[in-house]
C-alpha cells in the first residue's frame, strides 16, 4: 500500500496525536516524550504526517513564513520510523511541505531549512538547490547570514552558533533536529559525513542546513 501524507495545523493534534508521535519516537535513537511533542504542537504551525496502513511511519513540525521578505519552509522537530520505505517517507513528508509552499508562495523560490544530527537527515534536500553546507563549498556572505537568521529562528543563542561550519553547540538537552537515518547508509559520501564531525548528539548539538526550492521546479507540485 502506498504512503499517505497529510498536512494540517497543529491546533488539530490533540493529546491523542502527541502520544502517537511519540510511540514512534520511542523505537528510534532520538526518544522524544510527550510533554516535548506537546511543545511543538504549541510552537509550530503545521504537522505534517505520513502512514501507511493506517499506522504512522514519520511526522514532521513545520511553518510557512518569510524571513526578511524570503518565503521559508522551515522544519522543527520532526522522526521518520526505521523501515526498509523511510527514504520514500521523508520523500513523500517533503513533497507534500513543498506543495503547501507554493499554494502559499506562487512564482517565488522557497528557503527550506531545518536541523540535523547526521547525515542521513540530507536525504531531505535531494530535490533542492545550492544546499548549504556542502562538500567542497565555501559558504558566501550572504550564505552564512542565512545560517545565523535560520539559528535565531530556532531559539540557538549566537554565542552557541558557529556561522562557518553551520554548527549550534547543544546544553545537554535532546536536540530538536530531523531525525532520519538512510536506508543506504553506505552511499553517504565520506565528505558529506566529514560535515558533522563537530557535532556532538550527546551535548544536543545540531547542523543547521538550508537549501532552496525553485519557482519551476514547485509549480510542478501545485
Amino acid at each position: 500500500m502506498s504512503i499517505q501524507v497529510e498536512t494540517k495545523d497543529c491546533t488539530a493534534l490533540g493529546d491523542a496525536g502527541c502520544a502517537e508521535l511519540a510511540d514512534l519516537c520511542a523505537e528510534g535513537p532520538i526518544s522524544y516524550e510527550v510533554g516535548l511533542l506537546t511543545k511543538q504542537a504549541e510552537a509550530w504551525v503545521l504537522i505534517t504526517t505520513a502512514t501507511e496502513n493506517d499506522k504512522l511511519k514519520g511526522f514532521a513540525f513545520s511553518t510557512l513564513e518569510r524571513i526578511g521578505g524570503t518565503p521559508c519552509v522551515l522544519v522543527g522537530l520532526a522522526s521518520i520510523k526505521r523501515t526498509a520505505k523511510r527514504d520514500t517517507v521523508l520523500r513523500a513528508i517533503v513533497q507534500d511541505q513543498l506543495r503547501r509552499a507554493v499554494l502559499a508562495f506562487p512564482d517565488e523560490d522557497v528557503l527550506y531549512g531545518t536541523r540535523l544530527v547526521s547525515p542521513g537527515g540530507f536525504e531531505a534536500f535531494k530535490s533542492l538547490n545550492d544546499i548549504v553546507p556542502r562538500p567542497g563549498h565555501k559558504a558566501t556572505g550572504e550564505e552564512r547570514a542565512w545560517g545565523r537568521r535560520l539559528a535565531k529562528r530556532f531559539g540557538i543563542d549566537a554565542s552557541a552558533y558557529d556561522d562557518r561550519s553551520f554548527v549550534a553547540k547543544g546544553d545537554g538537552s535532546v536536540p530538536e533536529v530531523l531525525d532520519h537515518e538512510s536506508a543506504k547508509p553506505e552511499k553517504i559520501s565520506a565528505d558529506v559525513a566529514a560535515l558533522f564531525q563537530g557535532v556532538d548528539a550527546d551535548r544536543g548539538d545540531s547542523l543547521i542546513a538550508f537549501g532552496w526550492a525553485m519557482a519551476e521546479d514547485l509549480a510542478k507540485l501545485a
